[in-house]
């Protein structure tokens, strides 16, 4: 069954005042706007790192945040996964010691297979003992996923998740990311200021602005009606080159 999304809050920082509402079905929802225009400051707040002034956040039929209710989970009832833009990976743990840490026994049996299983479905089998400055950029990638996996999380929040990954391996791993997606049927939400990587990535689209969503929808219909000049202006470019838009 699909899980819906269902985003309002505001919160302000100094002089930043961040007030944003939007709802999307499950798939891939991508955050995409400049620096400093309020989207990680919309993971932290998914997470249940930060608390907003007022709003509500809703996954499926749990509540994750609701200021005039009274409820605000905290990150760990919030059955998320996380995926930070530098893998945040201990680095004096084995590949296999970074995903197990992730388990709330990591040292039990169960712990075990579970990470053998992951390591298995991302291809790491081999690398199970090695540590992160041994592993290239993509194979740390996968560890990060596999321990997000780990705590068999209701979706997944992944943080600029190809910023610290090689041009080359980009197209690989957004495939691999849409292909964990639809098999795990759970929401991702997806932070990026690249607007060729927020096209091809995107189920659903969110663009921030000063603290503002100033459009979203699907790539398709954004596209096809910008009301933002940036998106416009590169909209009319992928035009003129044969509309070639989801291909970075």
């Amino acid at each position: 069954m699909a899980l819906a999304l269902s985003v309002r809050f505001r919160k302000t920082f100094g002089e930043f005042s961040l007030d944003v509402a939007w709802e999307a079905e499950n798939g891939i929802v991508v955050l995409f706007g400049p620096s400093g225009a309020g989207k990680s400051l919309t993971f932290q707040v998914l997470a249940g790192l930060v608390t907003p002034e007022e709003g509500r956040v809703q996954l499926g039929d749990t509540l994750l945040f609701d200021r005039e209710a009274g409820v605000n989970l905290p990150p760990r009832e919030r059955a998320v996964g996380y995926l930070f833009q530098h893998h945040a990976l201990f680095p004096h743990m084995s590949a296999e010691e970074n995903i197990r840490f992730a388990h709330p026994v990591p040292r039990s049996a169960e712990a075990g297979a579970e990470a053998e299983a992951l390591l298995r479905r991302f291809h790491l089998q081999g690398l199970a003992r090695q540590h992160p400055r041994a592993l290239s950029g993509g194979q740390r990638q996968r560890v990060a996923l596999a321990r997000a996996l780990m705590r068999k999380p209701r979706w997944l929040l992944l943080d600029e998740p190809l910023s610290a990954v090689d041009l080359a391996l980009r197209r690989s791993i957004r495939a691999e990311l849409k292909q964990l997606q639809r098999s795990l049927a759970i929401p991702m939400v997806l932070v990026t200021h690249d607007l060729g990587e927020a096209f091809a990535m995107a189920d659903y689209l969110v663009i921030y602005e000063g603290g503002r969503v100033t459009q979203a929808g699907s790539p398709e219909e954004i596209l096809r009606n910008p009301e933002n000049s940036v998106i416009a202006e590169w909209a009319g470019n992928a035009r003129v080159h044969g509309g070639r838009v989801f291909s970075f």
